[in-house]
């Protein structure tokens, strides 16, 4: 899903919400836990468009596990930032199996440059359920880092979401 294009809504677009006060959501009815979750995520996602500063690490993680933790195969996503540290885009660039996602520096540079990016957070989930950053992850990060650093674009973080953990590879110094 890319949000780089779509207006910063107002409120929730769901037919079980009946009323939307600022931080406040009331439903009319009860609602299965698909589509709580799905409330869930839009109330977030409404915190990630076009415009908006990325001021909480708290948010960042919480939208990606929102956006990621579910899935069944490694998806590779990317928040394309301004200098503000706005968000410009989100974007799921790469899709992969249950235990690997091929990644290509190239293409990441080609996004950032086309959202003219001044900074990127990368995510990525681990449908093992194992957050911990391995080898394959270090290595492309270090390549994402160098690639991007030519061309002016800083990283300022990876994290792998696996279920309800999350790993911020920034606050373990690997990035």
């Amino acid at each position: 899903m890319n949000y780089s294009n779509e207006a910063n809504p107002t409120t929730i677009s769901h037919p079980y919400v009946v009323e939307v006060e600022p931080e406040k959501y009331t439903l009319s009815q009860p609602v299965s836990t698909d589509e709580m979750y799905e409330l869930l995520l839009s109330v977030i996602e409404q915190r990630f468009h076009r415009g908006d500063q990325l001021s909480s690490p708290g948010d960042t993680r919480i939208f990606f596990q929102l956006k990621l933790a579910r899935l069944e195969h490694e998806v590779f996503s990317v928040v394309f930032l301004d200098s503000q540290h706005r968000v410009l885009a989100y974007e799921e660039m790469f899709r992969g199996t249950i235990d690997s996602a091929s990644v290509y520096p190239r293409e990441v540079v080609k996004q950032a440059l086309k959202y003219n990016a001044a900074a990127v957070i990368f995510a990525h989930c681990h449908p093992s359920g194992i957050p911990e950053p391995s080898q394959a992850d270090r290595s492309i990060t270090d390549k994402l880092v160098q690639a991007l650093d030519l061309v002016g674009v800083r990283v300022l973080d990876h994290m792998i979401v696996a279920g309800i953990d999350c790993v911020s590879m920034a606050e373990r110094g690997l990035v």
